[in-house]
């Protein structure tokens, strides 16, 4: 699978010191983040508020705005970005006023430039969306990848639409458990009522052919009579760990009825 470009992690740097600013700047810079500066306050909320940065770093004794203010400010505004304070080697008050206001972390002056990068590399860790578990899984000869929807049989890339990949991922979820009809129109159409056409039936009929080494006669997707479908494969995490199966329901129907 080819590596996707991701966008740089953008650090907005508030610190009214050049010498500080600029250091800062070119040590985040020579780790690939994307950085943006502010010399005062007033600059820095500014900047913050427009720029939508992942972390700002925010130094507490600026000019024109404290960085208590400018914190203060930014929770007001509810920013999604973490904020690291900088602060003086005594200001405990500030550090505790910061942590209450919400700050994510904060680094003594003065710092290591190594210290402070792997506190942005912390903060970033903690705010950072999950992972998908089912980003790239497998099953018998196919490879998914959900958070991409891209499905491909023996590499060879598959056409399914992003409601054929919810039924997917309904069944990879519930291996070997039977899946009615009902349960697939709630969860993947988002309504309850059984229509009078073979709507399910007929999405069903197109995964098989995608999946499937013989459509006609199906082992990954089998039908259970009168009620629904169970998938029967065993699926396999990116790393080769097997991915959690859910029990047969108490009731013992998991049986593999095959035909409507």
């Amino acid at each position: 699978m080819g590596i996707v470009e991701q966008s740089k992690r953008k650090i907005l740097v508030v610190e009214d010191e050049p010498a500080i600013l600029n250091g800062i700047k070119d040590m985040l810079e020579l780790e690939d983040y994307e950085v943006i500066t502010a010399s005062d306050g007033q600059e820095g909320l500014r900047v913050a508020l427009s720029a939508d940065p992942d972390v700002v770093l925010l130094d507490v004794m600026m000019p024109k705005m404290s960085g208590i203010d400018v914190l203060r400010k930014l929770r007001e505004n509810r920013i999604r970005g973490a904020v690291i304070l900088l602060t003086a080697k005594n200001a405990e008050e500030d550090k505790v006023r910061g942590l209450k206001l919400g700050a994510d972390d904060y680094v003594t002056k003065p710092f290591s430039v190594v210290e402070l990068l792997a506190r942005v590399q912390a903060v970033l860790r903690r705010t950072e969306p999950p992972k998908d578990t089912l980003a790239d899984i497998r099953f018998h000869d196919v490879r998914v990848d959900f958070e991409k929807l891209e499905a491909f049989k023996q590499e060879k890339k598959l056409d399914l639409t992003p409601r054929e990949f919810k039924i997917l991922r309904l069944f990879v979820e519930n291996p070997r458990r039977v899946v009615s009809r009902n349960e697939l129109l709630d969860k993947v159409w988002g309504y309850d009522v059984f229509p009078t056409t073979r709507t399910v039936d007929n999405h069903i009929v197109k995964l098989r052919k995608a999946v499937e080494d013989e459509p006609s006669d199906p082992k990954i997707i089998s039908s259970v009579r009168g009620v629904g479908y169970k998938f029967n494969a065993d699926v396999k995490l990116s790393d080769g760990t097997p991915f959690p199966s859910n029990p047969p329901p108490p009731d013992g129907n998991d049986g593999d009825g095959e035909g409507e």
